[in-house]
């Protein structure tokens, strides 16, 4: 929002309703576990079956090789069945590598799976039932199995859907085609290969359940204590600002930074104190927690640094740690909307605050000292004049000091005040702070 435009700002709204204020205060946003798990294990089955759909391609490649070899070498063990459906497989694993370049296809890692799986162990079988026998492929189905298990080792009903799948087809076909199994072709008995198959399926499936339960609980583990991380980041750059945090977090040590120009804003609200004695602590606090939540807004809208709350007194700095060319016109800025917003403020809750604004420009000094509950902070001359400017001036008005006055002068309507005595300094020139001046006409505000 550009400086110099008001906008309501809901004063009804306090600190439990605003889910910015409780960021700021390190409240924990919602974190949907189960959905950000999913979406993890989404991306990580993703890169494994694009791993595993190569290593099936040329774990085939080597196999299709070796028959080439046997065609020269050694003709009487050629297969050129077996070849061809070696190079089916692979044809299949290409077009599901192929297929992963398509957007759509990349977000269902169940159809992945499961076209890796079948490829490999579905395609070789299919071949066995056009022989009219019912041999299965062990070796195929034990390196897809026990891969799988291995390289993509979540979502164990996956698994077991992609194991029931082959189991399905082998015995459903060979039943209904009434196959028999070749006993001589066979390297032990039918039961005992069965046992075998039974109880590899167990083991993958059992190692996958237990692992994605391990990794499930990592997960939700690492994310609280991101989630805690990312709180204590919160809470201390809201005592801190973010390049002073991070200097500190790289070298803890004592900070003080000087900077040539900076303003200067001391707010404090009239009449605060007779109204503790009217009213309970907990009304008093809330209500002032209400006002100061609506400056801590307008603190972020014109980019400026809030440096602390003395009691009812609120103190904000433009310029630093930052540099900021138009700090004096923020600050300026700043004053004019929270006397607006205080009068907003004053109509809904029907009060009657007045709010006194001191302003100052010049050279200060900032930093970090001490080693608890250290805080950041201002020193020099600027900061004791615009607190002067703000405890000498009048309720409801915004003075500030000649050196902000000559920054302002043309594009603020100023009322000059004369010399006022401050305490500590003498004489000063002070000026009052009326409205903005845009085109050498006043824009009036509400």
């Amino acid at each position: 929002m550009k400086r110099g435009q008001l906008s309501k700002i809901d004063t009804t709204e306090s600190i439990e309703d605003s889910p910015e204020i409780a960021r700021g205060l390190g409240s924990n946003p919602k974190i949907n576990i189960k959905a950000d798990y999913e979406a993890w294990r989404d991306r990580f089955s993703l890169s494994r079956l694009t791993l595993g759909l190569w290593l099936a391609f040329f774990t085939f490649l080597t196999f299709s090789i070796l028959e080439l070899i046997n065609f020269t070498l050694n003709p009487k063990n050629f297969d050129s069945s077996l070849l061809l459906t070696q190079i089916i497989v692979q044809l299949f694993l290409l077009a599901g590598i192929a297929s992963l370049r398509i957007p759509a296809v990349r977000r269902q890692p169940t159809l992945i799976f499961l076209w890796l799986s079948w490829s490999t162990t579905l395609l070789p079988q299919l071949r066995a039932t056009l022989n009219s026998t019912a041999q299965p492929d062990i070796i195929a189905w034990s390196l897809m199995f026990f891969g799988q298990a291995t390289l993509t080792p979540v979502r164990w009903p996956l698994h077991l859907t992609a194991q029931l799948g082959v189991l399905f087809y082998y015995f459903g076909v060979n039943a209904a085609l009434n196959l028999q199994v070749k006993p001589q072709l066979m390297p032990v008995a039918p039961a005992m290969l069965y046992l075998y198959l039974f109880w590899a399926c167990i083991v993958c499936n059992l190692s996958v359940y237990l692992y994605e339960r391990l990794a499930k609980a990592e997960f939700k583990a690492r994310r609280a204590l991101e989630a805690e991380r990312d709180r204590s980041e919160r809470l201390l750059l809201n005592i801190l600002p973010q390049p002073i945090a991070e200097r500190l977090k790289k070298e803890p040590k004592t900070i003080a930074d000087s900077f040539a120009e900076v303003s200067v804003l001391f707010a404090d609200i009239v009449g605060f104190t007779e109204l503790s004695a009217r009213i309970s602590p907990t009304e008093l606090v809330r209500l002032l927690n209400e006002i100061f939540s609506m400056f801590d807004y307008l603190v972020e809208r014109h980019s400026l640094e809030k440096i602390k709350t003395i009691g009812d007194a609120y103190m904000v700095v433009g310029g630093l740690p930052e540099n900021q060319l138009d700090h004096a016109q923020a600050i300026a800025e700043m004053g004019l909307d929270m006397q607006q917003t205080l009068v907003e403020f004053n109509q809904k809750k029907g009060q009657n605050f007045q709010i006194r604004i001191g302003i100052s420009t010049g050279l200060v000094v900032a930093g970090v000292i001490g080693w608890k509950k250290f805080a950041y902070d201002l020193w020099g001359d600027t900061v004791n004049t615009a607190s002067r400017m703000e405890s000498h001036g009048i309720p409801g008005a915004i003075q500030v000091s000649e050196s902000t006055y000559q920054r302002l002068k043309d594009i603020y309507l100023f009322e000059e005040r004369g010399e006022i005595e401050i305490k500590g300094k003498g004489k000063m020139k002070a000026y009052l702070l009326k409205s903005r001046v845009k085109d050498n006409e006043i824009i009036a505000r509400d």
